[in-house]
């Protein structure tokens, strides 16, 4: 028997919300347009070997693996599951542009500026405004090792929230090398720092005493553990908390660390065009994925009860994997579903969106009838009027509230000659 549900954790979209999805991805695509920023695209599938490479953090414990096909699927039957498995479907967006530079090289100049849309796939437990199909939307640029790359992105999509519609933004913003600096000056093992930074991650879903708890539970001394609270208790107390981590953190820390991460707040800051938009340095952000070395940034919104709705940072390191040599890379991506959720809660319209119209006509028209009314509304189509021509039904009432609370206005007609007085 046909099952007529979506599978777990997927979703259908129906015409309402489909519309204002397709209205924001035009405004995020004519704003990003205007950075420079040239739209690619990628496969759905990468290779396993790509996907589970350890820079994608927890998200790698997430990936939707893709069996072998055919005889190749026979002969690993007996295997184990590595055996069986040869690709996945993306868990992000960054992992496959690294693939596709490396891949494209040749044809395309530095730095790049790539725009990329599109659905990744992650096998996640389904919950309010958390799918395990959902669509991001990324920039990101290659061959920029100026703090320029940070500020643009984070110019570019501040501005692109700002058109959409989303107030109270706060820019959350941090660096790697600052994160590793407070490992190395707690004396937490260097080839630890990953799973360090997992753990730190949790701060907003299991609080400090959860973190604490896993950090010993982990296997990481107390005198490391209270170094780390007692840095953060001093942290907290200081009035400027990045100078406080540059002063600290001298011995440990790449020169130069503080003076970028201030000179990309104070820019970025200056430039943008939102009053209610705040930039803030905050040294308990990690963002979960391995790839990144440098610095990175999150931005949550007041409008949408603080949930994170962007997030990025640079990844020095990952197209190097591919081609033997690294090429600097930094990257903002928004999550969509997270936007459009919370803006269709908070009764987002489309500004200036054209009358929509719904001509009834009656069921003794000919064919001639409704060829010669479509020849009228086709005028006022050419005139940007939005015209739907249906029939009337027998349940005429139900047909006009179906209409109505769709948005159209309900315009009936006797005749074709009746439709033009009508619209105009």
């Amino acid at each position: 028997m046909f099952v007529k549900q979506t599978v777990k954790g997927m979703r259908d979209i129906l015409p309402a919300e489909n519309e204002i999805r397709e209205y924001l991805l035009d405004l995020l695509k004519s704003t990003y347009r205007s950075f420079g920023y040239s739209l690619i695209e990628t496969p759905c599938m990468e290779h396993i070997e790509n996907l589970s490479s350890k820079q994608g953090g927890e998200n790698e414990k997430l990936i939707f693996k893709i069996l072998k096909r055919g005889e190749k699927l026979g002969n690993a039957l007996s295997g184990s599951e590595s055996d069986l498995v040869d690709s996945g479907m993306r868990y992000d967006l960054t992992v496959p542009l690294a693939r596709y530079y490396a891949n494209n090289a040749s044809a395309l100049t530095l730095p790049f500026k790539a725009m990329q849309i599109g659905p990744v796939w992650r096998a996640d437990r389904p919950q309010k405004g958390r799918f395990r199909q959902f669509t991001q939307c990324d920039i990101d640029i290659l061959g920029d090792s100026s703090c320029n790359a940070e500020i643009e992105l984070i110019h570019a999509t501040t501005t692109f929230l700002d058109k959409a519609g989303v107030r109270g933004c706060t820019v959350l913003i941090n660096d790697r090398r600052l994160l590793k600096a407070m490992m190395d000056y707690c004396k937490f093992p260097e080839e630890s720092h990953g799973d360090v930074l997992i753990i730190l991650d949790k701060f907003d879903k299991i609080g400090s005493e959860g973190v604490r708890k896993e950090l010993l539970e982990s296997g990481y001394t107390q005198e490391s553990v209270d170094c780390y609270y007692d840095f953060f208790d001093k942290l907290q107390k200081s009035e400027d908390t990045l100078s406080f981590c540059a002063e600290t953190l001298k011995e440990v820390l790449p020169e130069g660390t503080g003076e970028n991460l201030q000179a990309i707040i104070s820019t970025v800051r200056e430039l943008t065009a939102a009053e209610d938009t705040k930039f803030v340095f905050d040294p308990t952000l990690v963002r979960g994925m391995g790839y990144y070395t440098g610095t990175i940034f999150e931005i949550r919104a007041e409008s949408f009860k603080g949930i994170s709705i962007a997030g990025g940072g640079r990844y020095d390191r990952m197209i190097g994997k591919y081609i033997g040599s690294d090429v600097c890379a930094c990257g903002f991506s928004i999550g969509f579903e997270r936007m459009i959720g919370a803006l269709i809660e908070g009764g987002f319209d489309i500004p200036g969106r054209a009358e929509k119209i719904a001509v009834l006509y009656r069921r003794s028209f000919t064919l001639s009838d409704v060829a010669s009314l479509q020849k009228v509304c086709n005028t006022f189509r050419a005139q940007g009027k939005r015209i739907l021509i249906q029939q009337m039904n027998k349940n005429l009432g139900f047909q006009k509230k179906q209409l109505s609370e769709q948005g159209y206005r309900i315009v009936e007609v006797a005749s074709p000659d009746e439709a033009a007085q009508a619209l105009s």
